[in-house]
């Protein structure tokens, strides 16, 4: 069986309703830590931006504070499964993205769920994030990923859980190769 076909029949057949049940009871109480934190827009604002975007708008969650460090402007973020595999509806406000980094003992597969955005594999050219676009991005590759300039994302994070598993952080984004993205 092709891994995009055995990727699939996961999400179909186990994942998705398991992050529908828990999206839904997730964004309870979430909405109003993500007001209450400072410099980030409210999450109702988010929401109305996010609408006017195609495709499908999750939970936004709370304020991604503890990876703020990592990450250019302001992102939200909603775990919604944790077992042996985690999975975050992560938000990209307005151009945010991450800085390089690396997954250590998992791949990660994103799953763009509304907005436009992109990711880049070091050494190859960014690729364009739309609603229904899955990125799989192996273990151990250098990495990007976030909303396009002056737009919002939403996308799906998959990766194992465990002791095992870690992100490397590295350096930003170019600002000039990141502008100059349609």
């Amino acid at each position: 069986m092709k891994k995009s076909s055995m990727i699939k029949k996961f999400f179909q057949a186990a994942l998705i309703p398991a992050i529908m049940f828990t999206a839904l009871n997730a964004s309870v109480g979430t909405a109003q830590a993500a007001e209450a934190a400072n410099d980030y827009p409210p999450v109702a604002q988010v929401q109305a931006e996010l609408e006017k975007l195609p495709g499908t708008v999750f939970p936004i969650g709370g304020p991604n504070t503890a990876y703020e460090k990592w990450f250019t402007g302001r992102t939200f973020i909603a775990p919604l499964a944790k077992a042996n595999v985690g999975v975050s509806n992560v938000t990209f406000v307005d151009g945010a993205h991450t800085y390089w980094h690396k997954h250590h003992g998992s791949c990660q597969i994103l799953v763009t769920e509304s907005g436009r955005g992109y990711y880049q594999i070091w050494g190859e050219e960014p690729q364009q994030l739309v609603p229904g676009v899955v990125a799989t991005i192996p273990e151990n590759v250098k990495h990007w990923h976030g909303a396009a300039p002056g737009t919002y994302m939403q996308h799906l994070a998959v990766m194992q859980s465990g002791p095992e598993v870690s992100t490397e952080w590295l350096e930003p984004v170019d600002d000039a190769v990141f502008a100059a993205l349609k």
